[in-house]
């Protein structure tokens, strides 16, 4: 699995092997600490899969946190309240996207079900999340690469909410035991 082509190649062969556990489609999560690839890599999965016929749709987690404060508890039962549920039901999911700029939820966004979903970000391998998961990703990259990135990407101001937000994810990493519930690991570069 050496190489991004190799770890999209992974993650697309045990997704087709997986079994949709939402109705018809397979829940696909990755996740890790911030930084680490997991929207680059959910962007080429998801492409890999659209390619081989699969009707394939990215979440981001970015879309449903509450903010910079928003991997705590009540991400959660959103998270299955909006999309997991009403997939696990075959019905459209319809999940409110926060708005960044405006420091609040905004739109709603509705969803039918696809083949696949590609959960994308920190908190999307949630134990409470567990009985609809096909496959769980953990992807990681070294602690330096992960900071440059964070300061490429959100500029030199974010370092406060940086450390803040390291805290919060390492926090629940540990009590979702994340890493050791993952079908894969990946080590990205």
């Amino acid at each position: 699995m050496r190489g991004p082509a190799g770890r999209v190649a992974a993650v697309v062969g045990a997704t087709l092997r997986a079994e949709p556990k939402l109705a018809g489609t397979r829940l696909v999560c990755l996740d890790g600490p911030s930084a680490s690839g997991k929207t680059t890599l959910a962007g080429a999965v998801g492409a890999a899969l659209r390619r081989r016929g699969c009707r394939t749709t990215t979440v981001h987690m970015d879309d449903l946190y509450d903010g910079w404060t928003g991997l705590r508890p009540d991400l959660e039962p959103r998270v299955l309240a909006q999309v997991l549920d009403p997939l696990a039901q075959g019905r459209a999911a319809r999940l409110q996207r926060y708005d960044w700029y405006a420091g609040t939820f905004a739109d709603w966004v509705d969803l039918p079900p696809p083949d696949v979903l590609v959960l994308e970000g920190c908190g999307s391998g949630a134990r409470a999340y567990a009985r609809y998961r096909s496959l769980l990703v953990w992807l990681e990259a070294p602690v330096r690469t992960r900071l440059q990135r964070w300061v490429d990407r959100d500029g030199p101001g974010v370092v406060d909410r940086r450390e803040r937000w390291m805290a919060a994810e390492a926090a629940h990493f540990a009590i979702n035991l994340t890493r050791d519930n993952a079908d894969i690991s990946l080590q990205a570069g």
